[in-house]
C-alpha cells in the first residue's frame, strides 16, 4: 500500500483532554481508572470515565445531536487544534474530497436508556427524542462531518473493539482507489448500561483496575474515549508518522472469545506486516490489545509469539484509559504516534508481574528508547480482529 501520512490527530479519554493530558499521565504513572460512579450503575467496577460530560452540552446550532457521544466527539474535535487542520486540509483539497469514516459499538444508546426510563404510562418515548442523530450508529459521523463541513463519502464501522482501528484501513482503500484525497477517521465510545451490565453478565469485568497480562488477571476495565486522525498522501519526505500497514481477519470462531491459539489475531498481524513490506524484525513495539481477561490475553500471547518471539517490547495500555471498545483503536493508535514522536514506551499499568505461562516480552515500566515503527493490535466481538503498522518508514 502507499503510506499515507497521519498529519494531525487528538483524543480524549479519562486520563484528560487532548494529546498533552494523555502524555504526562502516562509518564507520572497516573491511571484515569476509578471506581465506579456512573449514573446509578451498582456494579463493583473501575471505569475510565471523561469528567464533565454533563455539563457540558453541545452548541445550540448542534442541538439535535446532543447525546454523551456526540459530547465526547465535540471534545476530541476542538482539542489539539483538530478542528483547524481540518480547515487546512479542505483548504488543500477541498471539502468533497475529504472523507469521515468512524468507529463506534454503542454510540449514543445512553439517550435510548434514558428515553426508556422516562416513557409514559401507555409505553411511548419521550416526544423530544432522537434516535437518528443520538443513538443510530451514523449518528456520530453525521455529526462530524456536519461540524467540519465536510462534504467527501461517509460512513461508520460498528465491529466491537476493532472498529476504530478498520477506520484506517478503509481510509486506505478509498484514497487508494481515488474516491478521496484524505480522510478524517477515529472512532467514540461513551459509557452507557449496556455495555457495563452486559460485560458485567459475562463476568469479565474486574473489581478492581484492570491488569493485562497478569497471572491473577480478573477482566476488563470499561472506558470511555474520542479520538480522530487526519490521513492525507505525503508530500515528499513525511514529517509526521505514517500508516504503513494494516491488516483484518476474521476468526469465525465464537461470538466473544477468541480462537484459543489467536488464530485469527496471527493471521491480522502476518497481513499487516505484509501490507508494509516489513518484518518481524522490522517492529520496535507492539500496542498489544491486552484486555485482562484470561481467555483474550493468552490467546494475543500465542499469537504475538508465534510471529515476534519473545523479544519485542509490547504493553497493554488499557490500564491507563479502560477498554474504550469502539474507541479502543483510535485511542491506541495515537498512542502509538505519541511513542513515535516522544521516544518512549508506556508500561502496563498495575501489572506487577506477568502470568509465567506468557512469552511476550511485557513491559511493565516505562521506558525511553528510539522507536521507529509500531504494530497496534485491536481484536473485537465474533473475530473482528485488525492490525496497523505506524511509523517513519526507511531513512
Amino acid at each position: 500500500m502507499q503510506p499515507l501520512a497521519i498529519s494531525h490527530f487528538t483524543m480524549v479519554n479519562a486520563l484528560g483532554r487532548g494529546t498533552s493530558s494523555t502524555l504526562d499521565a502516562i509518564r507520572n504513572g497516573k491511571s484515569g481508572l476509578s471506581r465506579c460512579d456512573f449514573m446509578d450503575a451498582q456494579l463493583d467496577t473501575w471505569i475510565g470515565r471523561v469528567k464533565g460530560l454533563e455539563s457540558d452540552p453541545l452548541p445550540a446550532r448542534l442541538g439535535e445531536y446532543d447525546c454523551r457521544n456526540n459530547r465526547l466527539a465535540m471534545l476530541g474535535l476542538v482539542s489539539d487544534g483538530f478542528e483547524s487542520a481540518v480547515k487546512a486540509a479542505i483548504s488543500r483539497h477541498g471539502s468533497h474530497r475529504i472523507a469521515v469514516i468512524l468507529g463506534t459499538s454503542t454510540s449514543g444508546i445512553l439517550e435510548t436508556e434514558i428515553a426508556y426510563r422516562e416513557r409514559d404510562a401507555q409505553g411511548g418515548l419521550p416526544a423530544n427524542f432522537r434516535y437518528r442523530t443520538t443513538h443510530e450508529n451514523y449518528s456520530v459521523t453525521d455529526f462530524v462531518r456536519s461540524c467540519l463541513k465536510l462534504q467527501g463519502p461517509a460512513f461508520t464501522i460498528s465491529t466491537a473493539c476493532s472498529s476504530s482501528a478498520k477506520v484506517f484501513a478503509t481510509a486506505s482503500r478509498l484514497i487508494g482507489c481515488g474516491l478521496c484525497d484524505a480522510a478524517v477517521v477515529g472512532g467514540v465510545d461513551s459509557l452507557c448500561m449496556t455495555t457495563l451490565y452486559g460485560f458485567s453478565s459475562l463476568e469479565v469485568v474486574s473489581n478492581m483496575p484492570c491488569r493485562p497480562a497478569s497471572a491473577d488477571r480478573n477482566g476488563i476495565s470499561i472506558g470511555e474515549a474520542a479520538g480522530f486522525a487526519l490521513l492525507e498522501k505525503p508530500e515528499g519526505k513525511s514529517e509526521f508518522p505514517l500508516l504503513l500497514g494494516y491488516g483484518e481477519s476474521s476468526d469465525a470462531y465464537h461470538m466473544s472469545t477468541p480462537h484459543p491459539e489467536g488464530a485469527g489475531a496471527r493471521l491480522a498481524m502476518q497481513r499487516a506486516l505484509e501490507c508494509s513490506g516489513l518484518s518481524a524484525t522490522g517492529i520496535d513495539y507492539i500496542n498489544l490489545h491486552g484486555t485482562a481477561t484470561r481467555a483474550n490475553d493468552s490467546a494475543e500471547d500465542r499469537a504475538v509469539c508465534a510471529i515476534f518471539g519473545e523479544n519485542t517490547p509490547c504493553s497493554s495500555t488499557k490500564g491507563w484509559t479502560g477498554h474504550t471498545l469502539g474507541a479502543a483503536g483510535i485511542t491506541e493508535a495515537a498512542i502509538c504516534c505519541l511513542a513515535l514522536r516522544e521516544g518512549f514506551l508506556p508500561a502496563t499499568l498495575n501489572t506487577t508481574s506477568v502470568d509465567p505461562g506468557f512469552g511476550m516480552n511485557v513491559l511493565l515500566e516505562n521506558r525511553c528508547q528510539p522507536v521507529r515503527t509500531v504494530l497496534s493490535n485491536s481484536f473485537g466481538f465474533g473475530g473482528n480482529n485488525a492490525c496497523l503498522i505506524i511509523g517513519y518508514g526507511k531513512e
